[in-house]
Formats: C-alpha cells, structure tokens, sequence
C-alpha cells in the first residue's frame, strides 16, 4: 500500500481502488516486480556494455519506491560521477511517459545539492527497430500458442495504459497538436503488426486507475473481449506494446482478468510477451547511449515525433507534456 500511495499521489484515486489493486499485489508476493525486472534489464545492459568495450557504471533509481532516485544520485555524486545518461523505463511521450522523468531528474538533483552530476534524460524510443522486432516476435510466439484451428481466424489486439483523455490531449508539445502518447502508441502497433504479417489490429487500453467521473482512453481490453465475441471472434493474441516488463499490469490486468474474461466468452486467449527480457532490449538501451554519443545515426521507424532529451530534468520543449 506505501508504494501504490506514492504511485497515485495527488491523482485522486480513490482509497477503495487503492485497496483492491494492493490485493491484486498479495497474488504475487505482496510486492511490486518492477524493481526485479529492472535488475535483470539491468545486468543484460551490463553485459551488452562490457560486449562493446563502454566503461560506463550503471545505477538505478526508483521514483516509487526503494532505491529512490534521490538516493541514487547522492551515491553518484559519492563516487565521484559527474555527468551520467538516463534511460526510462518508458517507451513514451507524455506527462507520465516522459514529462515525470524529468521531474524526478530536477527534484533529485535538487535534493542532492550544488555537486550533483549533471543528467540527460534519453530520448522516447517507441519506434527502435529492436523493440518492434522483439514484439513483433512475441506476436509469433503468441500465435503459436493458440489451438491449430483457431490461428488463422485470431484478431490481434494491442494494449497500453490508458491516461485520462485531457492528458493525452495536452501530450507532446503544444505545436505538435497534442495526442503524442496515444499516437505513438497507434504507431508503435501498426509498426508491429505489420512485422508480425498481420493486415490489421485494435488498439485498446487497460488499467485505468482514476475517479470514474474523469474519461480515460478506451475502449478497456474486457469491454473490447466482449464486443470481439459479440461480432463471432474466437480467438485473441493480445500484445502488451505500452509496457517493456511484465509489471503488475500485465500480470494481472492481462494474464488474470482479461484471460479469465476471454475464457468466459469462449475465446482463445495467448498474450505475447514484453522485451524486457529480451537480449534486445539491453542492445536498445546501448544503441540510445552510442546515438547519444554522436557515435550513430538515430534507430527509428515510426512517423510520430520522438521528443524526450533533456539537460538536469529541463523539459525537451517549452510547454511539453503539461499536467
């Protein structure tokens, strides 16, 4: 409950949803798997570091829960680090995707006082040729997990986190019109399927967590299941492309209800995997530090804008990702 707390912080989630996502956490442990999928992405980047001869440390700061950022960057700037790189765990534009980072960036270093390293957020990376091939791939895998006489028939169904629709509204900067996370979202699922050989897909959202009278993105995966059922789909692989690991939302909201929606409406249900584990997640985060570098051109595929760079938590552009 302390965690989930800090997550929803000033977002005016009521305490009865607050109670019933921490149940959701009992399931599995009673904690969080974030901090262990960042400590396993974590050691790939290691290696893939040591592979391409790049002396860089690597630290690791939570904005949530332990270790907390501030923490992190007071034991950088003890070891005498004086300017460092950092790369989000998110894939995305938008005042949570990205905008927060920077947040976190300045109030660490504020904390940390006049000695703390200078730190440059990496650039949003929903678009990196490695991501959509990781995915595309989990699709595959998913399919075959699917009953043989259902495969040709299953309906391809993205997934993210779904923001209030103001939020997404005022996401990206205020010349680029707004919407910036549920496009590149859009983008980064038709990039997807299509490396997967699919014609088409939907694009839903799930986990919403704010008061009801606040509208969010939908349609919610489950109303989605219903609707597919309801039009004679027998078959799902559902992509999770807004998460990089199986968090609690993938793992619940996905694998538990959604699944067990699936199973009630008679449908095949398979859900592809997240990168996180994937070697290519790791090579990624070096292809952004060597971009960074100047050492290669930027990775991108998509259409959309990738924004995101910024010096000591100053936003990439003026008015970007507003609250």
């Amino acid at each position: 409950m302390p965690f989930l707390e800090n997550v929803t912080r000033g977002r005016g989630v009521p305490r009865a949803r607050l109670e019933a996502v921490a149940e959701h956490y009992m399931h599995f442990g009673g904690v969080s798997p974030i901090n262990e999928l960042n400590r396993q992405i974590i050691t790939a980047v290691e290696a893939q570091l040591r592979s391409a001869e790049i002396d860089l440390p690597v630290y690791f700061g939570n904005r949530n829960w332990h270790p907390m950022i501030e923490d992190t960057v007071a034991q950088m700037r003890d070891d005498g680090v004086r300017s460092a790189l950092v790369f989000p765990t998110s894939a995305w534009g938008g005042y949570s995707g990205c905008r927060q980072y920077h947040e976190d960036i300045a109030r660490a270093r504020s904390a940390v006082g006049p000695n703390a390293p200078q730190l440059v957020k990496l650039r949003q990376y929903y678009d990196h040729p490695l991501l959509v091939a990781s995915f595309a791939d989990a699709v595959g895998a998913a399919v075959a997990e699917l009953p043989a006489d259902r495969r040709s028939g299953a309906r391809l169904v993205f997934t993210a986190h779904s923001v209030p629709i103001a939020a997404d509204a005022a996401a990206g900067p205020p010349e680029d019109g707004g919407n910036l996370y549920s496009r590149q979202v859009g983008e980064a699922a038709r990039l997807v399927a299509a490396a997967a050989g699919f014609e088409s897909h939907d694009l839903v959202w799930q986990s919403r967590s704010g008061p009801p009278q606040v509208p969010w993105l939908d349609p919610d995966i489950c109303d989605h299941l219903e609707a597919l059922a309801a039009a004679g789909t027998d078959a799902v692989v559902v992509c999770p492309v807004g998460f990089v690991s199986d968090h609690l939302e993938v793992v619940w909201d996905l694998d538990t209800e959604a699944s067990e929606k699936a199973a009630e409406l008679g449908i095949a249900f398979a859900r592809a995997g997240t990168p996180g584990t994937d070697p290519r997640f790791a090579e990624l985060v070096i292809d952004l530090i060597a971009e960074q570098r100047g050492d290669i051109p930027v990775q991108r595929l998509g259409t959309e804008p990738s924004y995101g760079v910024g010096r000591d938590g100053v936003s990439c552009r003026t008015g970007c990702c507003a609250r």
